[in-house]
């Protein structure tokens, strides 16, 4: 196979936009990216994803002014510098079909492919109001720090070669993209809080406004990346919800769908609590392993999410190349979150339509309630305070609301303090209650079981039995 289809980097299939801007259509006054807006589309290229599964050439991975002749794609994050630290220590970079060390020339003394055929296609693209970041990583990328002062240094060299500094070995010439992205696959993530603290150090003043995103894996806290979204601001996050348990193939299950758990992110950890989290979807049924929707599925998925939470930015699709294919993938999408999107408007936040949490309620699985802004469905049967930054927590957070909670639903307490013990079997600790809620009297007290238990005594340690009070 030619070394210009990078299979290894396209089935990582992570596309991470980095950032959008909006237009509307067809002759459209081009605008700058305004980050306040919950109707962007993001699509990946550089990776020719489907000639990584194909063999038909025709629907292989076009120019970058082909797709950017399209309004419905804002931001475009150009994949991958996958290798950091490369021959006369400077970073590679590998555009598949495009442009690659092998099959094009490299800088002299270095293995940095040059690519400064592309510097027209960016102009032309930035000319259409398109967002273009270099992305760094992908799934073999060379992502390494060994310290905060190689991240540093490593962020003054990406600046020079690819944003508003200066290099002789600029792989892209005149162009200078507007951003980077961090597809970070691997690794504890050490280095990247200082290596974003330093780029943003050369955005200070600068001509033009640069961004920095980040595409984390659904299951929270990210391995690779969970430290450095903690440590550094970061403009938007397009999380991938393909390839793992809480990909969009498993919505609306409150067990698995997590989006809540990134909006709580969002607002009470991120260092920039305006940053914007999108969907990362396939964009079409061979771009990931798990996790494509048909497009009716993923508009409505986008829609409610953009109903139910503040931090909703947008869609993200990996790739390009896919999209296309499948029936313009990307315009069905853009077409969606366009109706009723919105750009620097307040978000209109739900009413709380669960009753209130309760520290002695009884919650089995699908129960509903509201707790510090949000409502919450019980993934099984739910003990404890709702906090969704603890994936193992038995609730999942459904949608932010504000208001006094009102409303009844079957996710009502079945138990209150000072409920009567009459006729309410003793614990016994050879009985086997394999029932969740199953009812036992003990010093004085009546439990509910939450799951499975035998030998574990009410109030214990194990924790597997919930009081409801006083007899």
């Amino acid at each position: 196979m030619a070394s210009w289809i990078l299979t290894s980097l396209s089935t990582k299939l992570l596309f991470s936009i980095s950032f959008g801007l909006l237009l509307s259509g067809p002759g459209s006054v081009v605008s700058a990216f305004d980050n306040t807006c919950n109707s962007n589309t993001a699509v990946y290229w550089g990776q020719n994803s489907y000639g990584a599964t194909h063999t038909d050439k025709n629907n292989f991975q076009k120019t970058l002014s082909y797709y950017c002749q399209d309004n419905s794609i804002d931001v475009i994050p150009i994949s991958f510098l996958n290798t950091f630290f490369g021959t006369g220590g400077v970073p590679g970079i590998n555009l598949a079909n495009i442009c690659n060390a092998d099959d094009n020339s490299t800088f002299p003394g270095t293995g940095l492919a040059n690519c400064q055929a592309l510097a027209t296609d960016i102009a032309f693209c930035q000319s259409k109001g398109k967002i273009l970041t270099i992305s760094l990583g992908g799934a073999t990328g060379g992502s390494f720090f060994s310290s905060d002062a190689q991240a540093r240094t490593f962020a003054d060299q990406v600046w020079n070669l690819f944003l508003g500094g200066s290099s002789s070995t600029r792989p892209f010439g005149s162009a200078v993209l507007d951003g980077v992205d961090l597809d970070i696959e691997s690794g504890t993530g050490a280095g990247y809080v200082a290596f974003v603290q330093q780029l943003r150090t050369h955005f200070t003043g600068a001509s033009k406004k640069y961004y920095v995103t980040a595409a984390p894996q659904c299951p929270y806290p990210d391995a690779a990346l969970g430290a450095a979204l903690n440590g550094a601001n970061f403009d938007a996050v397009y999380v991938q919800f393909y390839n793992n348990a809480c990909g969009l193939n498993t919505y609306p299950t409150a067990s698995t769908w997590n989006f809540g758990t990134w909006d709580i992110w969002a607002r009470t950890v991120s260092i920039n609590k305006n940053v914007k989290i999108y969907i990362g979807a396939p964009a079409s049924s061979t771009a990931a392993g798990s996790g494509y929707q048909p497009i009716a599925n993923l508009q409505n998925i986008a829609k409610t999410m953009r109903t139910n939470f503040p931090s909703f930015g947008g869609v993200m699709l990996w790739d390009a190349s896919q999209a296309y294919v499948n029936n313009r993938y990307e315009k069905a999408i853009k077409d969606t979150l366009t109706s009723g999107g919105s750009c620097g408007q307040a978000f209109k936040y739900p009413a709380c339509t669960a009753p209130a949490w309760s520290a002695t309620g009884n919650y089995p699985a699908g129960s509903q309630v509201t707790y510090n802004g949000y409502i919450w469905q019980a993934k099984w049967y739910a003990s404890g305070a709702p906090n969704g930054l603890v994936e193992s927590n038995t609730w999942s957070a459904i949608s932010a609301c504000s208001g006094t909670p009102t409303g009844t639903t079957t996710s009502s307490p079945t138990s209150t303090p000072g409920t009567g013990c009459a006729g309410v079997a003793a614990w016994s600790s050879s009985t086997v209650y394999a029932s969740p809620g199953t009812k036992v009297s003990y010093n004085g007290r009546l439990w509910s079981n939450k799951w499975w238990t035998q030998g574990d005594v009410p109030g214990g340690s194990a924790d597997v039995w919930a009081d409801q009070g006083a007899c």
